[in-house]
């Protein structure tokens, strides 16, 4: 039977009808990704202290000790991670003979191992019985070409290169107890080139950049002092901000733990600006005493974070955020830190 005029009628009018209805659906759907997402992802105009920059961590490697710092000097920070002269954060790495990364999760008396910046290129790496080793980063950038080697943070793949015998030997006996084993490697590269580790490519509003070094997540991490000392409060024996390796300790002006959770955007001093981009996850690494390199027995800081700290999309417990840099600054110890203002 042929369509009537009036079927045709009522066809259009329901086509109209789906298709209007299609661009109202869209357009809901793309304001709240517009309110969710990309509103949120501009940078603030207005700012609001929260509090002091109490003190700056580099790990010149990857795993070990900080770097000796002093309180007045101006740290760099760029799309690769912290800065002092020559050092980088993280861009040396301990790896082992099948190219594998090494951490102190499996090996804790890494933490013992230290440095001191000596001049603009030497660094000083020391360690509980070990001489002192010298790395000169001038010679190692011109020493190193074209002897690298293919390793990874966690399932981020990335070339690196190697530092060389001495160093490999020096780390070996240390760690191992052994004249060979393990092998040190340096980042060599002036922009982030691995990919985002898998657990993290979910979060929207981290970019291909924020990977720095060979850092586990991104190139800089936040810990509130407020919420280190909240945790101290719950389990038997209080733990060192230090043992969660972040880059920046931040003393609150006004006590307020784990507020850094709803946090966008971080401001450090006058010019170095943030995205906080992810929580930080915790595995067994701040269970090591940064000062004697020794596991808690009873598995604290993580067993007490497991009770009241999950991230459900993560199914681990999170303390700290990890920020992807925005537009380069150099800090330093004291300077005010600021995030955005909830009334712009």
């Amino acid at each position: 039977m042929p369509n009537t005029s009036a079927d045709v009628t009522i066809n259009k009018i329901l086509l109209t009808s789906l298709a209007a209805g299609t661009a109202a659906i869209t357009g809901i759907l793309t304001y709240v990704y517009y309110r969710k997402y990309v509103r949120r992802d501009v940078m603030p105009v207005k700012w609001r202290p929260v509090g002091t920059l109490q003190q700056i961590n580099i790990f010149p490697i990857k795993s070990c000790g900080a770097l000796k710092l002093n309180a007045d000097e101006f740290i760099e920070c760029n799309v690769l991670g912290l800065r002092l002269l020559s050092v980088l954060d993280r861009a040396l790495m301990v790896v082992s003979d099948k190219n594998e990364m090494i951490t102190a999760r499996k090996y804790p008396k890494m933490v013992l191992i230290h440095t001191k910046l000596v001049g603009n290129t030497i660094l000083h790496i020391t360690a509980p019985g070990m001489d002192t080793l010298e790395l000169d980063y001038a010679y190692l950038s011109e020493s190193t070409l074209g002897k690298d080697i293919h390793t990874s943070v966690w399932d981020s793949k990335v070339d690196a290169m190697l530092c060389g015998d001495k160093y490999d030997q020096w780390f070996s006996y240390y760690i191992l107890g052994k004249e060979r084993g393990l092998k040190l490697v340096y980042y060599p590269y002036p922009m982030p080139i691995r990919n985002t580790v898998s657990r993290l490519t979910k979060e929207p509003y981290l970019q291909p950049e924020d990977t720095g070094t060979f850092g586990d997540a991104t190139s800089y991490m936040l810990m509130n002092l407020s919420s280190i000392d909240d945790l101290n409060t719950r389990i038997p024996r209080p733990v060192d901000a230090l043992q969660f390796r972040g880059n920046f300790h931040l003393k609150m002006y006004k006590s307020q733990a784990y507020v850094e959770d709803k946090w966008q955007w971080i401001r450090i001093g006058d010019a170095a600006i943030f995205r906080v981009v992810a929580p930080c996850t915790r595995c067994i690494f701040p269970n090591i005493n940064a000062v004697t390199g020794e596991r808690d027995p009873e598995g604290e800081p993580l067993k007490t974070l497991t009770k009241y700290r999950m991230v459900t999309r993560y199914s681990s417990p999170a303390l700290g955020i990890h920020l992807g840099l925005r537009r380069a600054g150099a800090v330093k110890v004291h300077d005010v830190i600021y995030v955005e203002d909830e009334n712009e």
